[in-house]
């Protein structure tokens, strides 16, 4: 590949006079992943107090683990809260910070049935202020999602947010199998974190996980670590999808990313970090103890999928489920890719056309 600043030149044989990388002849290269669900990285959480350096430490982290492009997430919060981390997301798109690809809105218009960690004081419906401030937002972020229950936000606000460029994604939601249809119909495009805080499919009422399987025009997001879904279950969510829509991969990772952090804050609550898995007090899961390239090895390795498929899992589909240009590698895109070892951990990672080394392996070795 023939890299030229931040794009991709050409693929083939390099023209005379150009410096040159040697790569291992056991690695590969791929398309960067691409995170649509990240609430944090290096010892941080997205929140009210996020800032430039907050977020370029939350991009940087998850580049080291292959991660080209990714949407800061916020959970539930006050409107305080979200006004901060909306203003800080339109700084970092004037700044063109690299991996930020916009935002993602957790809330805080959930169910509070389907609550999981979210804090059930300030889950409420929308209204017309958060309309407003979502459109208003959606024009200053490359990528603006939004993750709603269908029972508490209507089809006609759904077709409005779709209408001013919003991506609307289903989650948290105790809704039923026509209520989520109704969503659907209305342009939500997406299901966040697939079988964990929503609906089940029933044999009367397939729910919202029937709903995210039956309808070809939604992508569903999953947390591929064996805790959060099991593995068969992952299994018949990928034979039963219809298409185009699929599944793709996401970490739902915390600020434990990167870091030996055995335990921290999320609104006043300890979450605790044991066994692989993220989880308050009472049990609850709160995110997860993942990254994209475990959850690549795990969906290859343990659950037999091909390489390829895990890898457009994390690449290709997120991509463009998110509308944005599938991250394919060829001329003229952005020079965002990803260095493997033959054990498919990540060695280097190149966002527009700039390395970061990873944490796992010594660019000694490269």
């Amino acid at each position: 590949m023939v890299i030229d600043g931040a794009r991709l030149l050409a693929i083939g044989a390099a023209p005379p006079c150009v410096a040159t990388v040697a790569l291992p002849n056991d690695s590969m290269v791929v398309p960067g992943f691409i995170d649509l669900q990240v609430n944090g990285g290096g010892g941080h959480l997205i929140g009210p107090a996020t800032r430039i350096p907050d977020l370029e430490l939350v991009l940087d982290t998850h580049a080291r683990f292959g991660v080209t492009g990714l949407l800061p997430t916020l959970i539930t919060d006050t409107d305080t809260a979200v006004d901060r981390v909306l203003s800080v997301g339109a700084e970092a798109s004037r700044l063109g910070l690299p991996g930020f690809l916009g935002l993602h809105l957790e809330g805080p218009h959930l169910s509070i049935a389907r609550k999981g960690a979210h804090d059930p004081a300030r889950i409420r419906p929308m209204v017309e202020a958060d309309l407003v401030r979502l459109e208003r937002a959606r024009q200053v972020l490359p990528s603006l999602l939004v993750t709603v229950a269908a029972e508490t936000v209507t089809p006609e606000q759904i077709a409005r947010l779709v209408n001013a460029g919003v991506v609307v994604s289903l989650g948290h939601s105790d809704a039923s199998f026509e209520a989520a249809s109704a969503a659907i119909r209305a342009g939500a495009t997406m299901v966040t974190h697939l079988f964990n805080a929503m609906s089940q499919l029933g044999n009367r009422d397939p729910g919202v996980v029937g709903a995210a399987l039956h309808h070809g025009t939604v992508s569903a997001g999953i947390i591929a670590d064996g805790i959060h879904v099991h593995g068969a279950t992952f299994g018949i969510a990928l034979r039963a999808k219809s298409g185009p829509g699929k599944v793709f991969l996401v970490s739902d990772s915390m600020s434990q990313a990167g870091t030996d952090l055995t335990q921290f804050e999320l609104g006043g609550q300890t979450i605790y970090r044991r066994n692989g898995a993220l989880r308050l007090a009472d049990d609850t899961l709160a995110g997860a103890d993942l990254t994209l390239d475990q959850a690549v090895r795990y969906a290859h390795r343990e659950l037999g999928l091909s390489l390829d498929d895990a890898l457009r899992m994390a690449s290709i589909v997120p991509s463009g489920a998110l509308d944005r240009t599938p991250g394919y590698l060829r001329p003229g895109a952005d020079a965002d890719f990803v260095l493997l070892t033959s054990k498919l951990e990540v060695a280097a990672t190149w966002r527009k056309g700039r390395r970061t080394e990873s944490q796992n392996t010594s660019s000694a070795a490269i």
